[in-house]
């Protein structure tokens, strides 16, 4: 196969062993959370919060400190990835004026088109980035105010509200991640199609271990589950009256 046609192959078809995996982690979330670390994380926020909002004047300040380490870390990527996105445009803007021409290591298409496509898609990547962990932060700096109401004591319609806008901040934290995830085959494309296409199939291998769970892990939380819900059936009589 020519040089010049290995980015037309290799590069759609790394792309797609990403994007069917994701579809397929997408498809286990939706039907199977359990089996997914994602869904399973998403469950024990759940308990998390409902066990939080039992009693919010006790419980508030644990819940403020450990809705601040998220907000931290998300802030974290935030900055790294919009510091990258800086680094990348002046980097491109310094590399088009002087006119600098392909390394000889790269084996694949070397056309100017398809090297600023390369640091265009790096750099979109890092912008998603930036813009997913904004929203996280959002949704946990609200949080922290919804989670220490003390009126929404025994409430479960709004307990069930809070519970929400933290999964969605963890679930817009997970598509910022994500977005550093894609970066590293993106990055990789720089030095050639085989590079990329490798990262992305040994990517997608890894991915596969960090996002499912075990038998023992889905048995732990489940009994989890289950002893909280006992706890709320034991609780619900006394607060009745």
């Amino acid at each position: 196969m020519e040089e010049k046609k290995l980015d037309y192959v290799l590069i759609p078809t790394g792309l797609l062993v990403m994007g069917v995996y994701h579809i397929w982690l997408l498809y286990t979330i939706l039907r199977f959370p359990r089996r997914s670390v994602i869904g399973l994380n998403a469950e024990s926020r759940h308990q998390w919060v409902h066990s939080i909002m039992t009693d919010p004047l006790k419980n508030g300040t644990l819940a403020v400190q450990t809705i601040r380490n998220n907000i931290m870390a998300s802030t974290l990527l935030a900055t790294t990835a919009i510091t990258l996105s800086s680094l990348i445009g002046v980097f491109v803007s310094s590399t088009s004026s002087s006119g600098n021409t392909a390394s000889e290591i790269i084996y694949g298409n070397k056309t100017s088109i398809l090297s600023s496509i390369k640091y265009f898609t790096i750099l979109l990547c890092f912008l998603v980035a930036f813009l997913c962990n904004v929203q996280s932060i959002r949704y946990y700096a609200h949080v922290s105010f919804l989670v220490t109401l003390p009126t929404s004591k025994g409430n479960r319609n709004y307990i069930e509200y809070v519970a929400r806008n933290l999964n969605r901040g963890s679930f817009f934290w997970s598509l910022g991640l994500r977005a550093f995830y894609l970066s590293f085959p993106l990055f990789l494309w720089i030095f050639g199609p085989i590079p990329m296409f490798v990262c992305c199939c040994t990517m997608s291998f890894i991915l596969y271990f960090l996002d499912t769970t075990s038998s023992f892990t889905r048995e732990l939380h489940s009994h989890s589950f289950k002893e909280e819900a006992k706890l709320d059936d034991l609780e619900s009589p006394v607060q009745s009256p």
